[in-house]
């Protein structure tokens, strides 16, 4: 498991089902079923502690785990997240 940090593309159905990612430039499928992780939260999947000075507990952010595959056959296992701010898609995780 690699820790990621990083802005992806992510394409859903119109169920909000992940179906292709771009991450690092390249294009991956879904190639199962994914899964709704239980929602994190924003700094929750760092070491980094909140600030004593945060007032309100962040919100939820939608995440999912899905394997995807690109067009040369490599496969990986992502865990994502909707940044419930900026409505962007972040990588939380990667498996090889």
């Amino acid at each position: 498991m690699t820790r990621v940090d990083e802005s992806v593309t992510v394409w859903v159905s119109d169920d909000g089902v992940p179906q292709r990612i771009v991450w690092r430039a390249r294009r991956y499928r879904v190639s199962d079923v994914p899964t709704r992780l239980q929602p994190t939260f924003p700094g929750w999947q760092t070491e980094t502690a909140f600030d004593p000075a945060i007032t309100h507990p962040p919100e939820p952010r939608e995440s999912w785990r899905f394997q995807a595959t690109g067009d040369g056959g490599e496969t990986f296992v992502f865990d994502v997240g909707l940044d419930p701010y900026s409505a962007r898609w972040r990588l939380l995780r990667t498996y090889a």
